[in-house]
């Protein structure tokens, strides 16, 4: 089970000469495009469409700290049994083990800084933003339910934007982070059935290997749906128009998509179909909120 990589193609294990590219390929830099586009959605409602640069700015680079921070936790904490799994044998090459340690201290004390500037609550909360999305890693090895934990940690960032906007807390981020928090345990779950046979192998605990992947997937099903309704509530609760709305079918589009393909169990389909439709669900969320808030 992956943090925020979602698990690694197998066409990507070689290794590059770059140290920085190895570095983006350890903490799969390109698949922030999944949890930032419901952050910056966020901070654009509680704006009411216009977010301040600074407070732009400050988001942005928490969000890019948190989330290396997390990654590289991860890495850490399953250093040896990404060795162990075939999918992953090569990931310890990419950066060595003592430069993960010195850039997760970099990013987390970066994460805290930037958030410290952005007001005195975000200050507050960010050490259990970082104990939230580092106690993931933890969870495969003492329950069955990690997929949500993993959709909590990307729930901290809408609600995190949102409080960084206005300085409290309301009802729409919550609403928000809990369809975000449904929307990563299903396609989690869909990218979890390729290492069905090496988690239960291992002792890791899983959905998938407690339910099988037939149920499983049936469970990721209802989950987006589940997401899909948050997303209308949000809309509700956030006083979003029309346009908002308009950019739903899209969504559901995307979801089903994801889903046919799935149902497969053509892994080298699913893993086009995960990031092209979970990168096509949030930025058709982040396009409809600010075209809303704009026009």
């Amino acid at each position: 089970m992956p943090l925020v990589d979602f698990k690694d193609r197998p066409s990507e294990s070689k290794i590059g000469p770059n140290g920085l590219a190895r570095f983006l390929r350890l903490i799969r830099f390109s698949h922030t495009v999944f949890a930032l586009p419901f952050a910056l959605g966020a901070l654009v409602v509680a704006a009411n469409g216009r977010p301040s640069l600074r407070t732009l700015s400050l988001v942005v680079i928490c969000m890019v700290f948190a989330r290396t921070a997390a990654m590289l936790f991860n890495r850490l904490v399953d250093w040896s049994l990404d060795q162990r799994n075939p999918r992953t044998a090569s990931r310890h090459l990419l950066v060595p083990k003592w430069g993960a340690i010195i850039l997760l201290t970099l990013s987390s004390a970066g994460f805290i800084v930037a958030a410290a500037a952005i007001n005195r609550l975000t200050f507050l909360l960010a050490p259990i933003a970082l104990a939230l999305i580092f106690f993931y890693s933890f969870t495969k090895r003492f329950t069955s339910a990690t997929h949500f934990f993993l959709g909590l940690a990307l729930a901290v960032a809408p609600v995190g934007a949102w409080i960084a906007q206005i300085g409290h807390i309301n009802l729409a981020p919550l609403v928000l982070g809990a369809g975000v928090i449904c929307w990563v345990a299903g396609f989690d779950l869909i990218y979890a059935t390729q290492d069905f046979d090496f988690d239960r192998r291992e002792g890791i605990r899983s959905l998938v290997v407690k339910l099988g992947i037939a149920r499983s997937l049936r469970l990721a099903q209802s989950l987006h749906l589940a997401m899909f309704a948050a997303l209308i509530v949000f809309g509700i609760t956030a006083q979003l128009g029309l346009i908002y709305y308009g950019g739903m079918p899209l969504v559901a589009a995307a979801l089903f998509y994801e889903h046919k393909t799935a149902s497969k169990l053509d892994l080298g389909a699913i893993n086009r179909a995960f990031f092209q439709s979970n990168a096509f669900v949030s930025a058709v969320f982040l396009l409809a909120v600010c075209v809303d808030r704009w026009v």
